[in-house]
C-alpha cells in the first residue's frame, strides 16, 4: 500500500511529460509564433533581436529599432530593392551630363545615389531586426554604420551624438535615392520608347512587336523625336505619356509636402506657393511646465503676421503711380509714349502675374516701395504614409551654455492632422525618449506589437481557391432552360425534396442543388411552396403538384406586407452567407503590447506605459491608418 501512491505520481508525470513532448514535437511554433507568446514570461523576453552598444551607440540604435517598427518603411524598401533588380545595373549605370533641369549634375554624387546602397544596407538592417528568435538574440549595427559611412564618405564620431541628426540624414539619404532612381527608370523609358519609335518610322513594312523587342542602346543618349513625313500611323510618346503609362510607384512613405501661403494684408494678393518636401516635421516645445502634443501642431501651423514686407502687387501698382505722376510732369512727346508703353505693361502684368516684372520696364527703387503686413501660414499638402515628429526640446541662451526643455508633453494614440476636408488620423507605432541632460544622456525606443506584411494573410480562402480573392460564379449557378409545371415527375420530386424536412428539422441538403438548377426561376411564390415551408408542422401533406393560383386569388393568399420572392443566385447567397459570418466574427482587439528596447536590454509593456512617459518623450513615430479594405 505504500508504494501506491508513488506509483501513481510516477505514471501521472511520465503523462505530463508525453504530453509536452507531443506538443513540442507535433506544433513546436504555436508557442512561440502565435499571439500566445506574449502570455508567458519567458516567451515575453525571447520575442525581438537587440542590438550592442559598444561605444556610446544608443542614439543609433533607437533610430534602427523604431524604423523596424514601420510596416509601410518595409514594404518600400522590400518593393524599391525589388525593383532595381528588375530594372538590372545598366539602368543606374547610366550618369546624364546635366539633370532635368539642364543643370550639370556631380557624376559621383549621382551615381552613388543611382545605385540605392542606403536603402539596401537599411533593408538588410531591418530584415535582421525583425527575425523572430526563439532564443535572446543580440546583433551588432556596424555593418549599416559602414554603409552610411561609404556613401558620405566620412566617419562617425562614437561621441554623444543626437538621433535626430541621424534620423534626417538617414531619411533624406532615402528620399534622394528614391527620387534618383525614378529619374533613372524614367530616362530607360524615354530611351526604349524613342530608339523602338525611330525604328518603326524607319521599317514601314516591319510588324509592331518587332520593333518593341529592340535593345537599348544606352540611357544616356538623348533621341529625336521629330517626325517624318513619311505616312504611318505611329506617334512618338511624350515624357507625360510614358509616365501615366509607367507603373504607379508608392513613393517614400516617411516623405511629405507643405506650402507656406502668404496673403498681403492690403490688397489680398496671394503669390504662388512653391511646395516643400520634408521627412520630418520639428515641433517646438513650449517653455512651460507641461502642454500637449496639439498645442506644439498650433503653434507650428499657426497664422502669424509679419510686418515691412514687400508685396509685389503692390509694388507694380506703386510703380504705375509714379510713372501716371511723371507722364503728367513730361514736356516732350517721345518721353510721354515712353511712359504710356511702361504704364500698360506694369498694367497687362498685373491682370497676367503680378509676380513677374515686365521687362524692360524699370521699377522704382525698393526703399520706396510701400511696406505692407502680411498673414503667413504653413499647411501640409501631402500627407506623408508615415509622419515622424520631433519634439525640439533645446533652450539656446547667448549668456551660457545649452539646456533641456523638461516640459511634460501630453500625445495621444491616435493623432488626428489636417482640415475638415482633408483630415488623416495616424496611429502610433514608435518612440524614442531620452533621458539626462542637453549635452549626454540615453535613449530609448519604443516599438508596437506588430506583424506586418508580406506574413499576413490579407484574403479568406473561399469556395473559389486559395489563390482568388474573390468568388467566380460556377457553370451550376447559371440559368438553366425552363421546364414547363406540368411535368409531373420532375414536379414531385422538387416538391417532396422541399416538403420533406430531415431528422434535425432541415430541409435536405442534397436534392437543393439539383431543384434550384432544373426548376424554373418565378417571381411569385406558389401555394406548395409555401405549405412546404412548414411540412413540419402539419401531419398529412400532399405530394401531388399544386398549381399556383391565379387571379386574384394569389394575391389574398400572401401578405399585404410580403413582397413576391425571387429564387436568389449562389453569388448573392455567398454575399448574405459572408456578412453572417462577418457578424458574428469576433473583432480583432488593437494590439495593447509593445517592447521597450535598451540596446540590447528588451521587456514588455503596454500602452499606458507608452503614453505616461510625457517628460523624456523626444520622437514619435505614427502611421496613417488604412482604410477598412486594407485593415488586417
Amino acid at each position: 500500500m505504500p508504494d501506491k501512491p508513488l506509483t501513481v505520481l510516477t505514471y501521472a508525470a511520465s503523462a505530463s511529460l508525453a504530453a509536452v513532448a507531443l506538443v513540442y514535437f507535433f506544433n513546436p511554433n504555436y508557442l512561440i509564433d502565435g499571439d500566445s507568446s506574449t502570455s508567458s514570461a519567458s516567451t515575453r523576453k525571447k520575442g525581438i533581436v537587440g542590438l550592442f552598444n559598444p561605444a556610446n551607440d544608443c542614439f543609433i540604435n533607437s533610430i534602427l529599432q523604431s524604423l523596424a517598427g514601420l510596416g509601410d518603411l518595409r514594404l518600400y524598401l522590400i518593393r524599391e530593392t525589388h525593383r532595381r533588380e528588375l530594372g538590372g545595373p545598366k539602368v543606374y549605370a547610366a550618369i546624364p551630363s546635366v539633370d532635368s533641369n539642364g543643370k550639370e549634375v556631380d557624376g559621383r554624387k549621382l551615381a552613388s545615389l543611382q545605385s540605392g546602397e542606403v536603402t539596401l544596407g537599411l533593408k538588410n538592417m531591418i530584415d535582421s531586426l525583425n527575425e523572430r528568435p526563439i532564443y535572446k538574440k543580440t546583433i551588432s549595427a556596424a555593418n549599416f554604420i559602414r554603409v552610411l559611412e561609404r556613401a558620405f564618405g566620412t566617419r562617425i564620431s562614437k561621441s554623444q551624438q543626437d538621433a535626430q541628426e541621424l534620423l534626417q540624414i538617414v531619411a533624406e539619404r532615402l528620399s534622394e535615392e528614391y527620387h534618383a532612381g525614378q529619374e533613372a527608370r524614367k530616362r530607360a523609358r524615354t530611351a526604349q520608347n524613342g530608339v523602338a519609335s525611330n525604328e518603326e518610322l524607319t521599317q514601314t513594312e516591319a510588324s509592331p512587336a518587332q520593333g518593341a523587342h529592340t535593345p537599348d542602346k544606352g540611357t544616356d543618349t538623348e533621341v529625336d523625336h521629330t517626325t517624318t513625313n513619311t505616312p504611318t500611323t505611329l506617334e512618338p510618346v511624350n515624357a507625360d505619356e510614358l509616365d501615366s503609362l509607367a507603373e504607379e510607384e508608392d513613393g517614400f512613405p516617411l516623405e511629405g509636402q507643405t506650402e507656406a501661403r502668404t496673403e498681403c494684408q492690403f490688397c489680398h494678393f496671394v503669390p504662388k506657393a512653391s511646395p516643400t518636401s520634408f521627412v520630418m516635421l520639428n515641433l517646438m516645445v513650449p517653455q512651460k511646465s507641461s502642454t500637449t502634443l496639439n498645442e506644439c501642431f498650433d503653434a507650428h501651423f499657426k497664422t502669424e503676421f509679419i510686418d515691412d514686407y514687400i508685396c509685389d502687387k503692390c509694388r507694380l501698382e506703386h510703380a504705375v503711380e509714379a510713372y501716371s505722376t511723371e507722364y503728367e510732369r513730361a514736356r516732350s512727346d517721345e518721353r510721354k509714349a515712353t511712359i504710356r508703353t511702361s504704364i500698360e505693361k506694369l498694367r497687362t502684368a498685373l491682370q497676367d502675374d503680378p509676380e513677374k516684372a515686365p521687362a524692360g520696364v524699370e521699377l522704382p527703387d525698393t526703399k520706396l516701395a510701400p511696406k505692407r503686413r502680411i498673414a503667413r501660414h504653413i499647411e501640409i499638402i501631402t500627407f506623408p504614409k508615415v509622419l515622424v515628429v520631433h519634439l525640439s526640446r533645446s533652450v539656446f541662451d547667448p549668456r551660457s551654455s545649452s539646456t533641456k526643455n523638461l516640459a511634460k508633453v501630453t500625445f495621444p494614440e491616435k493623432l488626428p492632422v489636417g482640415g475638415l476636408l482633408n483630415r488623416k488620423i495616424y496611429k502610433l507605432l514608435g518612440m524614442v525618449t531620452h533621458k539626462g541632460t542637453h549635452n549626454s544622456g540615453h535613449y530609448e525606443t519604443f516599438r508596437r506589437q506588430h506583424l506586418y506584411a508580406p506574413y499576413s494573410t490579407p484574403h479568406v480562402v473561399n469556395a473559389s481557391g486559395p489563390y482568388s480573392a474573390t468568388p467566380i460564379q460556377s457553370k451550376s449557378t447559371l440559368p438553366s432552360l425552363q421546364i414547363p409545371v406540368e411535368s409531373p415527375n420532375l414536379s414531385r420530386e422538387a416538391n417532396a425534396s422541399v416538403s420533406n424536412p430531415d431528422t434535425t428539422g432541415r430541409t435536405s441538403s442534397s436534392a437543393s442543388p439539383s431543384s434550384n438548377s432544373q426548376s424554373p426561376p418565378s417571381t411569385r411564390p406558389s401555394s406548395g411552396s409555401v405549405n412546404g415551408s412548414h411540412g413540419h408542422k402539419d401531419s398529412d401533406v400532399s405530394i401531388a403538384p399544386r398549381l399556383p393560383p391565379k387571379g386574384i386569388d394569389g394575391v389574398k393568399d400572401r401578405p399585404l406586407n410580403q413582397e413576391p420572392k425571387s429564387r436568389p443566385t449562389t453569388v448573392n447567397t455567398s454575399k448574405s452567407s459572408a456578412m453572417d459570418v462577418s457578424r458574428f466574427k469576433r473583432k480583432k482587439r488593437p494590439v495593447d503590447r509593445w517592447w521597450r528596447i535598451s540596446d540590447d536590454k528588451v521587456k514588455e509593456c503596454k500602452t499606458s506605459d507608452v503614453l505616461s512617459m510625457e517628460k523624456e518623450v523626444y520622437m514619435l513615430f505614427y502611421e496613417v491608418e488604412k482604410e477598412d479594405s486594407e485593415r488586417r
